[in-house]
Parts: structure tokens; C-alpha cells; sequence
């Protein structure tokens, strides 16, 4: 049962760790980035089962196919942090990786202050002003233009 064990965990750690050096590494960018997706879809969970007040669906309850599309989204994101941080290593740069993951993370960190302003919870100052800094430093590194239409588009982004 041991030589099982080790085993499990060996493979694991083996794919685990081909994903993440897919992805440039585990840095901090990339553990915020899936932290604040994971928040996001919680608190997207509870803003449509316990408060009912979702816009994603008509009533504002909860619905799987609204779950469904969320996650989808989350790993479309992921996909394109992928293909960016290939894009970096074939140009020799970490700034097309490090763009999509901060542009991401705005998007996240938007969505989840959405979700806590439905549930009525109030969300202090300095949040929303990293926020702004983040956005910021997004459309510096960025097209500002297409930054303006996604947030036009999205609605912040679930």
C-alpha cells in the first residue's frame, strides 16, 4: 500500500510540475491569479444560492449552466496565459505572460468586488485602489484601447 502511495504522489508531482513549468513556473503572479479565480467562482456561488441576486441568470439564482459557463471562462484564461507564456518563450521575453496574468487578475479582483457588492458587503478603500493600480499597470503594458472594449464587453468578467 506504501509503494502505491509513492507512487500516486510521484506521477503527481511529476504532471503537476510539467503544467506549472508550461506556465513560466508557480510564482506568485500565477498562485494570485488561480486563488482569485477560485474566489471568484465561490463568491459567484453565493451570491446566486444565498442571496440570489446573480447577473447571470434571470431570477438571480443559482444555475448550473451559468457554473458551467464560468468555469469554461476560468479555463479559457488559463489556456491564454498558456499560449502567452509560449509566445514569451519563443520571443525570449516574460512580458506577454506577465500581461495576461495581470490582465487577468484585474478581471478576477473586479468580479469578485462585483459579487461582494451584490452580497452588500462593503469593500474598504485600499481593495479597490490596488485594483485601480493593477488597471493601471495593465493598459501601460498593454493596448489601452482593447483593455476600454473588454471592459465595455465583459461586465467584469465571471
Amino acid at each position: 500500500m506504501q509503494d502505491l502511495k509513492n507512487t500516486v504522489c510521484a506521477v503527481l508531482g511529476i504532471l503537476l510540475s510539467a503544467i506549472a513549468q508550461l506556465f513560466g513556473g508557480w510564482d506568485a503572479a500565477l498562485v494570485t491569479l488561480v486563488i482569485f479565480m477560485a474566489v471568484d467562482y465561490v463568491t459567484g456561488l453565493l451570491t446566486a444560492a444565498v442571496f440570489h441576486r446573480s447577473e447571470k441568470t434571470e431570477d438571480g439564482t443559482l444555475e448550473s449552466r451559468a457554473g458551467w459557463k464560468g468555469l469554461i471562462r476560468k479555463g479559457f484564461s488559463l489556456l491564454v496565459v498558456l499560449v502567452a507564456c509560449r509566445l514569451d518563450a519563443a520571443i525570449g521575453s516574460d512580458f506577454v505572460r506577465d500581461a495576461a496574468v495581470i490582465g487577468f487578475t484585474v478581471n478576477e479582483a473586479l468580479s469578485i468586488v462585483e459579487n461582494a457588492g451584490l452580497m452588500g458587503v462593503p469593500v474598504p478603500r485600499v481593495i479597490v485602489s490596488a485594483i485601480h493600480v493593477l488597471r493601471e499597470r495593465e493598459e501601460r503594458n498593454g493596448n489601452p484601447e482593447q483593455s476600454a472594449d473588454r471592459d465595455q464587453n465583459d461586465g467584469g468578467g465571471k
